[in-house]
């Protein structure tokens, strides 16, 4: 960057001071989420890891802060007419729990496709969600026209000083409960929370690492920022940082403070999302995961760090969650179907079973096929879905069926 963290921030659109005075309004209506460590995960990864659990706010999602401190700066007339915001979700939640709160009428556009428990969490709140355009950015094309014609002030997703300087009060808690955090890995959708905690963590610490993450398949500000063209395609488990148009203040933002920004693909986001259900009991959505993943990706860039991570979301639909979960299992080898070539007469499908039983598999699921098969009348596919320990218990299990002269094949 060529420039001293100082100098960049002395001239950036977002002050300390805003994010400061973002805290003070902040107290006692956004919750003061827990900074704790990860002793399994440290472990596991080789880094000191501290996780901010931003995904235990009301709304389940940081989202909350940026909505607050901005509702907060409109003038009389503006919360008489009300507000209008476009969202995949977690924004929409925040502004329509604070609008209900501050007794200011909203309306929320979100696209097409987005996870059915944002919506229903937004409606909860009284809030008018309109479905509409395939991308968040043609959300936002149809909330700023509605809103032009309807009078309503429109509350960006991170674009807008107010919005960044409310993202940055987590860095301000997570630096005052660990002093000597080493680096902070923080998602990147638009950029709104990366922009506002780059602020404040370079300010009270300039030494300190700041690194972005997005997922691979949504690599908009990882593109603009390191002159690439990776593909666009946008359908990501991480939906919430999903965002093809980073904001103008963002980027101008993350261009000075940001050390660098990496990649996650879909199985680490997966592989994170799952880790923090099995060991830290917390429901992450695949935004909230991406942390992790970065992680998972680069253990030995941060072995032996002390590293924070912000879990920024748990929303997530619960049949994606179960979807997540169970390929997770498939892919540590404790779910796997496997299918059998057999002879269509009594005692083979016994004699299947009785070795399954005997390695300790448990079958979770079995299905015969007589009639859609290449295979000779007298004989039928089976398929069976086993649990096992892990991918070396499964291996045995498969060898002592090919022992037994049992034709096999398995995919997790």
């Amino acid at each position: 960057m060529g420039e001293t963290p100082k100098a960049s921030l002395a001239r950036l659109p977002v002050a300390f001071d805003d994010i400061e005075a973002a805290a003070r309004l902040l107290e006692g209506s956004v919750k003061r989420t827990i900074c704790d460590r990860s002793r399994t995960l440290s472990d596991i990864t080789g880094a000191e890891i501290w996780l901010k659990f931003e995904n235990l706010q009301f709304t389940a999602t940081f989202k909350e802060r940026g909505a607050l401190n901005r509702l907060s700066a409109l003038s009389a007339e503006e919360r008489h007419r009300g507000v209008i915001a476009a969202s995949a979700g977690n924004h929409a939640q925040g502004v329509a729990y604070h609008a209900a709160r501050l007794s200011i009428p909203a309306t929320i556009f979100v696209p097409l496709g987005t996870p059915t428990v944002k919506i229903e969490n937004t409606r909860r709140h009284g809030t008018d969600v309109i479905e509409g355009g395939a991308t968040l950015e043609e959300a936002t094309a149809l909330a700023i026209e509605h809103g032009r014609k309807q009078h309503l002030t429109f509350i960006h997703p991170y674009d807008d000083p107010l919005i960044v300087a409310g993202q940055g009060t987590i860095a301000l808690e997570m630096l005052a409960a660990v002093p000597d955090l080493e680096v902070l890995i923080i998602p990147i959708g638009g950029g709104g929370l990366i922009s506002g905690m780059a602020i404040a963590a370079k300010t009270l610490k300039p030494g300190i690492e700041i690194i972005g993450v997005q997922a691979a398949l949504c690599p908009s500000m990882y593109n603009l920022i390191k002159a690439q063209q990776l593909p666009m395609r946008g359908d990501t488990l991480a939906e919430g940082i999903s965002v093809k148009a980073p904001g103008r203040i963002t980027s101008e933002i993350v261009r000075a403070l940001v050390d660098d920004i990496l990649l996650a693909s879909e199985q680490r986001i997966e592989q994170a999302l799952s880790l923090f259900i099995t060991i830290e009991k917390t429901v992450t959505e695949g935004a909230g995961a991406a942390g992790l993943a970065a992680v998972l990706a680069n253990e030995a860039r941060f072995k032996g760090r002390k590293v924070g991570l912000v879990l920024s979301g748990g929303n997530i639909d619960t049949h994606l969650l179960s979807s997540v979960l169970t390929r997770q299992l498939a892919r540590e080898g404790r779910l796997t179907q496997l299918r059998f070539d057999i002879a269509d007469r009594p005692g083979q499908l016994g004699t299947v079973v009785a070795i399954l039983g005997k390695m300790g598999a448990n079958i979770v699921e079995v299905s015969h096929q007589r009639i859609f098969t290449d295979l000779p009348a007298k004989a039928v596919v089976l398929e069976v879905v086993i649990e096992t320990r892990d991918r070396s218990h499964l291996d045995a299990t498969i060898a002592a069926l090919k022992a037994a002269n049992i034709d096999v094949s398995g995919h997790g």
